[in-house]
């Protein structure tokens, strides 16, 4: 099935062993069953994509559930990919894991852990002020931020404490290993960003779709 990608949810890692006795550390993806809900065509909208769903939503407000009422579901997370041919779609269709075959390069995009209020040592590995000639407080110090005279500023973008992680974060060149289609399994080797049972969008590195 030609679609670039599908969404799905971070398990958590595990180790493979292969058939001649080399060992994996992969990464095991629930990549749906995700659910049509809308068909983006040229005519009407400008571009060309496929809308699909993903987890089913609590609650949903009027116009959600509205525009999911055709696909027959009410789905928490919407995304939108790109498809080769538009008539191998229909809105409510399902599609799994099997639209991903072993040995292709896809990349992983999901948000990294949220680590709140850091300080420069641990945001940006800055190694601290000297610990002797009684500095006994700079221990995790950032230093200088700028000169006060001339530009009188912080510059923009200066590396200094605050919050740190819930980014969103893309690793590419990922291969995949494994795909068990009968429990929406994929597994990629190596690791992709987030924390077990968040979001991921995962999609083919090539244009082969």
């Amino acid at each position: 099935m030609g679609i670039q990608g599908l969404l799905g949810r971070k398990v958590g890692m595990t180790t493979l062993y292969n058939e001649d006795g080399t060992v994996d550390a992969v990464t095991a993806i629930e990549t749906g069953p995700c659910v049509v809900t809308q068909v983006r065509t040229d005519t009407r909208d400008g571009y060309e994509a496929i809308q699909i769903g993903f987890l089913d939503a609590k609650r949903l407000n009027k116009p959600a559930a509205g525009h999911q009422q055709r696909s027959g579901g009410r789905f928490r997370h919407l995304q939108e990919f790109k498809a080769s041919d538009l008539s191998e779609f229909e809105v409510g269709q399902s599609i799994d894991a099997a639209v991903f075959e072993v040995g292709e390069t896809v990349s992983v995009s999901g948000k990294t852990r949220g680590r709140g209020f850091a300080g420069g040592v641990r945001r940006h590995g800055f190694h601290g002020g000297p610990k002797t000639h009684g500095q006994s407080d700079r221990h995790r110090a950032p230093g200088s931020i700028g000169a006060g005279s001339s530009p009188g500023r912080v510059w923009k973008g200066t590396r200094m404490a605050g919050h740190m992680g819930n980014n969103k974060v893309t690793t590419r060149g990922l291969k995949i290993v494994m795909v068990d289609p009968e429990r929406n399994i994929v597994m990629v080797r190596g690791s992709v960003p987030g924390a077990r049972n968040t979001l991921v969008r995962i999609e083919r590195a090539n244009n082969n779709y």
